[in-house]
């Protein structure tokens, strides 16, 4: 190949994400130095930080910058390498962005083994999305067998993480999430004990029956009416992990309405990112490693085609349209 296709940030969206926010270019395949490798992208993963990255208003990282290849995660394979730690075949975890092809030092890329893991999970349950849900259970959650866990976005694929990590603590684990497939899928395929279908128009009614001994951990991904409703739930010294807050990646401004609950259950909530704690990643990967390959911890994937359907793909995951973690296939 003498050249590969990437999409930049053409502009910043006003509102919702729009297709056209986005450009697909094709470029040449660049000559590498000494120390380098040239890595052909398998897989991109798609998340909804990316969302904020498009804003160039302050938060906790740089904006994407515009006419630059899309922020992103992937996998692939070493395909040349000038880098005496990296040959020719091996498989590695890099940050390339929305591209098939990028070029590395090494110093970000992560060394995979695909003999036991499939390539693919290495963004989603063994990669940033399980260590997210890894960290927020057992750095901010803590739970303790016997104690309920709520976890919003369930069947998503940081949110049934979770939810499957709290059962193997003993843990009382109730979804919430959108529909009733997500649902039966987050009780019987991820075992669940409880799933409440906030579409359906009953959630604080529906959240009080899944959770008769009220809730003592949640794991926030959404926000807005669904964290309100959680709130409401929580017993004295509840804990909170705000790892999302999706109902507003658009522009709107998600309140919370039941902020008395913090003060009146004397609640901690703590809101994370995940990659200011990269000391705990050996630990967590290895543990979410070992339960992916003896299939303690089970996943799902919605995989775009090609590179040219990832906004589409993106604009759907933020619409919650995507079934666990959202891919684009690459090669």
């Amino acid at each position: 190949m003498t050249t590969f296709q990437r999409i930049v940030l053409a502009q910043r969206p006003r509102g919702e994400v729009l297709a056209s926010n986005f450009r697909l270019e094709t470029v040449e395949v660049p000559a590498l130095a000494d120390g380098q490798v040239l890595v052909r992208n398998h897989f991109l993963s798609l998340d909804p930080y990316m969302r904020g990255r498009m804003s160039d208003a302050k938060s906790y990282a740089a904006p994407q910058p515009l006419d630059e290849t899309m922020i992103g995660g992937t996998v692939g394979q070493v395909v040349e390498s000038k880098n005496p730690k990296f040959a020719v075949g091996e498989h590695v975890a890099g940050m390339f962005g929305w591209a098939e092809m990028g070029v590395s030092d090494g110093a970000l890329l992560r060394k995979l083994d695909v003999s036991r893991i499939p390539l693919s999970a290495y963004l989603g349950p063994v990669g940033m999305t399980g260590m997210t849900a890894w960290y927020g259970l057992n750095q901010i959650m803590q739970p303790k067998a016997g104690e309920t866990v709520a976890v919003s976005a369930a069947s998503g694929a940081v949110g049934s993480v979770v939810g499957q990590l709290a059962k193997l603590r003993g843990c009382r684990v109730v979804g919430i999430a959108g529909g009733k497939e997500k649902c039966d899928y987050v009780v019987n395929e991820l075992g669940f004990d409880a799933c409440v279908d906030y579409k359906a128009g009953n959630l604080q009614a529906d959240l009080a029956a899944a959770a008769p001994n009220g809730i003592d951990a949640i794991f926030e991904n959404v926000g807005g009416e669904v964290f309100d409703a959680a709130l409401a739930r929580t017993n004295a010294f509840a804990r909170v992990a705000l790892c999302g807050m999706i109902a507003g990646y658009n522009g709107a401004d998600v309140e919370i309405k039941n902020a008395r609950v913090l003060l009146t259950n004397r609640l901690t909530l703590r809101g994370f990112i995940v990659t200011e704690h990269m000391e705990f990643w050996p630990q967590g990967l290895t543990e979410l490693g070992m339960l992916v390959a003896t299939g303690k911890l089970k996943y799902r994937e919605t995989v775009a085609p090609d590179l040219a359907a990832a906004p589409e793909a993106f604009i759907g995951l933020l619409k919650g349209k995507n079934f666990g973690k959202q891919l684009v296939k690459l090669i």
